[in-house]
């Protein structure tokens, strides 16, 4: 018996969650279950994360948490409840299997079947934002060694206890070398270690085109927050409806499992609402539970209901659906379906190793650091990069010069054209000169000059090697 925390949401959550847990328990599932309160009426209360202390403490305790949709009100203050969600438990890995039903929802792609495995804490959704200057902005993408080890471990290990024969990994390497470089670097090492698991990259653009096409040469996919933010609704939508889909969010400790679309509140209390986004995190739910057996009954009933043409209304369609019922009839017929299985759709047969044992990161070895540079940022109200060239060497030393400046990440000196548009934002780049070293306090001394100079530096970036390497990107051009 496995307690697991539950959460009933808003507008259509509590239907469908009711809906979900009466099909899973007359399934067999060997669950209890400690409901708390989260979501609108929550924040209204005043909490602006949508969540109690006590909730928290429940969801800590019992490391599986089964959550409905919930609201968050419109206007600034509220913080995303999915997102903290993921953050605080350490949720690094989002799962989202993306199953074609056709003929019976319709769909351009009748053998799509893949699963996106996004990576869930970092990237771009670090949420670190700051504006510099007048006209730029900026938000740093963070991607780190263990995050990439974990996400790209847990995408192989998945394929290999489902059954599934290839990993694909989507990144932006040709443009991003640092970031999704790694990322690559990282997949590309650990595939080495499943031979018997076919694995490819793709670059992200011409990657989702091809996947949007012809999804069916697509198995398992890998990729960084954002792209898999992207990919895994395009893939939902495609596949028949984002409706239809669930998501698994597991970490080393806990896991949240939910349905992928939101709350509905115009639907709310109408009966409408179609509980199988919701059903399939709870079958995920079941298999990371080591309750496969429940899980494979309950899949393939919900195969065989939809196969029998038993559909709500957001998937009925005359000539194919048979009868349109609502959120409690669907859940009864599902119920009725239990213990048979599809004869057009395919059988679903769980291992009994799909519960994952991946192994904790353990950290690298330290490489070889070496201080050998430092970019200067500035807000400069000129558009001549060579005035400002100028205005940047008379704080040069002997020990240090002025080597490039761009501006948006285009080098604009030396060389720079004149067709190059360029705001405010600039970037300096200093390097020791022939025989010297790189210190830190040369770089404070830099900054002190540059003050006495009235140069209005707004962000520093030291520059580094490792073990030889350059750990930062040239400019555009360079």
């Amino acid at each position: 018996m496995t307690r697991i925390t539950v959460a009933k949401g808003d507008g259509i959550g509590p239907e469908i969650m009711d809906a979900t847990l009466e099909i899973i328990k007359a399934a067999g599932a060997k669950i209890e279950i400690d409901e708390i309160e989260v979501g609108e009426k929550v924040y209204l209360a005043g909490n602006s994360s949508g969540i109690s202390s006590e909730s928290w403490d429940t969801i800590r305790r019992n490391k599986i948490f089964l959550k409905a949709p919930i609201t968050t009100p419109q206007g600034g203050g509220y913080k995303s409840l999915n997102v903290t969600t993921r953050k605080f438990l350490g949720l690094y890995s989002n799962v989202r299997p993306c199953m074609s039903l056709y003929p019976f929802v319709e769909t351009k792609h009748p053998n799509m079947d893949i699963v996106i495995i996004r990576e869930n804490e970092e990237d771009l959704y670090a949420g670190i934002e700051h504006q510099q200057t007048d006209e730029v902005v900026q938000c740093l993408k963070l991607i780190s060694r263990p995050g990439c080890e974990k996400i790209i471990r847990y995408a192989f290990e998945y394929a290999k206890a489902y059954g599934r024969k290839k990993v694909t990994c989507f990144t932006k390497d040709n443009i991003m070398k640092q970031t999704d470089g790694l990322f690559h670097q990282v997949f590309d090492e650990i595939a080495k270690e499943y031979p018997e698991i076919e694995n490819e990259h793709w670059i992200i653009d011409i990657g989702a085109a091809k996947m949007s096409d012809t999804p069916e040469l697509f198995d398992v996919i890998v990729t960084l927050n954002l792209y898999g933010d992207v990919l895994s609704d395009i893939a939902a939508q495609i596949a028949g409806s984002v409706g239809l889909a669930g998501s698994a969010n597991i970490g080393e400790e806990c896991a949240m499992f939910e349905a992928i679309h939101g709350s509905a509140p115009r639907r709310a209390g109408q009966n409408l609402a179609n509980p199988s986004g919701l059903l399939q995190g709870a079958i995920m739910m079941l298999n990371h539970i080591g309750q496969g057996a429940i899980a494979k009954k309950v899949q393939n009933a919900w195969l065989k209901t939809i196969e029998d043409g038993i559909h709500t209304y957001d998937i009925y369609k005359e000539g194919v659906s048979k009868m349109k019922v609502g959120t409690k009839e669907f859940a009864q017929a599902v119920i009725q379906n239990l213990g048979k299985t599809p004869s057009q759709l395919k059988e679903v047969n769980y291992s009994k190793d799909a519960v994952l044992n991946l192994p904790k990161y353990v950290k690298k070895p330290s490489k070889n650091k070496e201080l050998v540079g430092v970019d200067l940022f500035v807000h400069w109200e000129g558009t001549n990069p060579n005035e400002l060239a100028e205005i940047m060497q008379s704080i040069n030393s002997e020990f240090k010069h002025l080597t490039m400046i761009t501006n948006r990440g285009i080098k604009v000196w030396p060389d720079g054209f004149n067709e190059t548009y360029c705001t405010d934002h600039w970037r300096c780049r200093f390097k020791p000169t022939k025989g010297n070293l790189m210190y830190k306090n040369g770089i404070i001394a830099l900054l002190s000059r540059a003050l006495d100079a009235k140069i209005d530096v707004i962000k520093t970036e030291n520059l580094y090697d490792f073990d030889g390497k350059p750990g930062y990107s040239l400019g555009q051009g360079q």
